[in-house]
């Protein structure tokens, strides 16, 4: 459980660490909610992200731009809601194997990266478009705004998260599931 409240703590601490781009800014979140799914596994990872979610539904100012129950009409709390089956399906991926390969968590990570995306434009193009007032958005800025101009630093940083989790599963003495 102090994992999972660590987990959640960082994925908050990552809401804060941004460079404001609209509608999305650029924020460590992903990079936490990915290194709680290759650390921690999907059930603990998960849960980590859930609390995150919950807490700041609640109330607690712990998403990017504040919180509580009217935080699910901001464009990005599609992707909030994606870190939870990223996660699950990142710490999935991982754990399949006793000692996954560097190359099981990279693809682990992207996995998870694929489906926060996924999630997280989709949710963005309903809320813009259907629930709140001015023109909308597009297709294509959709995907230039809320994912392009992402792809470089998320790769790099998905790459380096993975690394880091090969190096420190072996060192907390058991793998997590």
């Amino acid at each position: 459980m102090c994992l999972c409240a660590m987990f959640t703590a960082l994925i908050a601490i990552g809401g804060f660490i941004k460079i404001p781009v609209p509608p999305v800014p650029f924020t460590l979140q992903f990079q936490f909610t990915t290194l709680a799914g290759l650390l921690l596994g999907k059930k603990y990872g998960s849960v980590s992200v859930i609390l995150y979610v919950f807490l700041g539904l609640a109330g607690i100012p712990i998403f990017t731009k504040g919180g509580g129950l009217w935080y699910v009409l901001e464009p990005t709390f599609g992707y909030i809601l994606g870190y939870i089956p990223g996660t699950f399906l990142t710490g999935l991926i991982a754990h399949k194997e006793k000692h996954p390969s560097q190359k099981r968590l990279l693809a682990a990570s992207f996995a998870g990266y694929a489906v926060v995306y996924a999630v997280g434009m989709t949710y963005c193009y309903i809320v813009m478009n259907f629930f709140l007032e001015g023109d909308g958005i597009k297709l294509w800025p959709l995907f230039l705004n809320c994912f392009l101009i992402f792809v470089p630093k998320d790769v790099i940083l998905t790459v380096m998260v993975s690394i880091a989790a090969k190096k420190i599963l072996p060192a907390t003495g058991k793998y997590i599931d």
